[in-house]
């Protein structure tokens, strides 16, 4: 209780006001998240030189970067590690780590008094600014995302900047802001966006904003070549721009012996273990995303149990042994999330078709047919592929939409110029999760269900393609 004292700003200086409209749990080094995930020392070096690099380049006119990737890429932990070393340098004006759990970081009005209140920290004269702006409208809390920028940055830097001798210019210059799609409400996550441009890129600011996502819906459309930040913003797709593999296997081999070194288990301290044909097992089912490997490190690092039982029970696991272990909880509830977010979307629009579940799994199975057409040497237009499981025209990427976290569809060209699209999991552990009941529960739909949909679905297709009277 004392340190929650100490570490209060006092109301003199700051105003009550401000200090309950933040969100200090999203802060990088929060006590809250203590022990966050981070990339180790030598991993990830190439994506870390190349945001850095971009970061402290304050001559390039972009001053926005996005970095998308599929869930479990590493986003949060490059994001920590950006944070922590722009800290260092004294760079980092600010931070938000939004996280869908918390009702204080899932909450899109808490940003811009959270940004402030950091920014002020920075600098003594532009913190009285804002002090300044909340004590001229303490309601300035429930003004849009606009009016808050307006009033809590912009008109207090600009105040700075007048004055002489305010060493406007030196201010720290980095603003991170990570799981956009961990922000509560795909219209909120376009309003901070559009906010973010309105705001602080089409100003003569000296801020470089680094915002990361899963690849949903809003960050899409804004990054589409329609859209907003079309052009404004350097994009970097992680899981599709970097192969984790090489750090995922030296992540896995370090973490692995550490936890080896501490256990009371002999064998775990033994030079061979882990076997290399363990690590190479765990990588490949990895699939090049960090969100496999961790949850093996996080499960072997029970300190209670044997590191080598533990991952045997990984490496060996089945839906049998689900009743005596279950390794994959963290990551089937992620995945749980994810596509429950994605049917309650997708039949929303359409409730008379509450299929979503048993289109997915039957889209997924048409994989073999789409080959089997191509087999046959009977290519189809790109459209017919749907029909064939019976989505309207583009209907597969509306099926997707909500799912680019997790799969994606891929562009393919035989060597006689046939075009057509392929479902792509960036994780094997997805298809291992859709295809076991016993992890997806209430998502799971069965293998036969799926294949006598595809059955179904395609003669209905050849059907319709006989010509009457022959």
């Amino acid at each position: 209780m004392v340190m929650l004292s100490l570490s209060k700003p006092s109301v003199t200086d700051w105003g009550d006001v401000l200090l309950r409209n933040t969100a200090p749990n999203a802060l990088f080094n929060s006590a809250d998240r203590f022990d966050p995930p981070k990339c180790d020392e030598d991993t990830r070096t190439e994506v870390i030189g190349e945001i850095m690099s971009w970061i402290q380049d304050r001559e390039l006119p972009c001053r926005l970067l996005c970095m998308t990737g599929a869930a479990g890429a590493g986003k949060s932990a490059l994001q920590q590690t950006i944070s922590e070393r722009c800290s260092k340098a004294n760079i980092l004006a600010a931070s938000f780590f939004f996280q869908a759990n918390d009702h204080t970081r899932n909450d899109v009005m808490r940003i811009i008094p959270t940004i402030a209140y950091q920014l002020g920290l920075k600098s003594t004269p532009l913190r009285d600014l804002i002090t300044r702006s909340v004590e001229e409208d303490p309601m300035v809390f429930l003004r849009s995302l606009d009016g808050q920028i307006q009033q809590l940055i912009l008109e207090p830097l600009e105040r700075l900047r007048s004055r002489p001798d305010s060493k406007f210019n030196s201010l720290p210059h980095a603003i991170i802001i990570d799981g956009l799609d961990e922000c509560y409400g795909e219209e909120m996550q376009e309003m901070l966006l559009l906010a973010i441009q309105g705001g602080l890129l089409d100003n003569d600011l000296p801020f470089r904003i680094v915002i990361s996502s899963r690849p949903e819906w809003a960050i899409r459309n804004a990054l589409a070549r329609t859209g907003h930040l079309h052009g404004k913003a350097y994009h970097i797709r992680l899981s599709d721009d970097f192969d984790a593999t090489g750090d995922i296997r030296r992540t896995l081999w370090r973490r692995l012996r550490e936890i080896g070194g501490r256990s009371n288990d002999p064998r775990a301290k033994d030079p061979s273990w882990p076997s290399e044909q363990d690590v190479k097992a765990i990588v490949e089912a990895s699939s090049g995303q960090y969100i496999y490997a961790a949850t093996v490190i996080r499960y072997v690092s029970e300190k209670r149990s044997s590191p080598v039982e533990r991952l045997r029970t990984i490496l060996t696991w089945t839906p049998d042994a689900e009743q005596r272990a279950k390794p994959f909880a963290t990551l089937d509830r992620l995945y749980t999330n994810i596509v429950s977010s994605a049917k309650v979307a997708y039949e929303s629009v359409d409730t008379n078709k509450p299929i979503f579940l048993l289109l997915l799994r039957a889209y997924r199975m048409h994989k073999l047919s789409q080959e089997l057409f191509l087999l046959l040497r009977c290519p189809l237009p790109e459209a017919s592929h749907s029909r064939l499981v019976e989505l309207d025209s583009g209907g597969a990427e509306t099926l997707l939409s909500d799912l680019q976290s997790l799969v994606t569809l891929e562009a393919t060209r035989t060597d006689d110029g046939y075009r057509y699209k392929m479902l792509r999991y960036y994780h094997k552990s997805f298809g291992d999760f859709l295809d076991s009941e016993s992890r997806a529960g209430e998502l799971y739909v069965s293998s036969e269900a799926a294949q006598e949909h595809v059955a179904v679905t395609h003669l209905r297709y050849i059907k319709s393609l006989e010509v009457p009277g022959t």
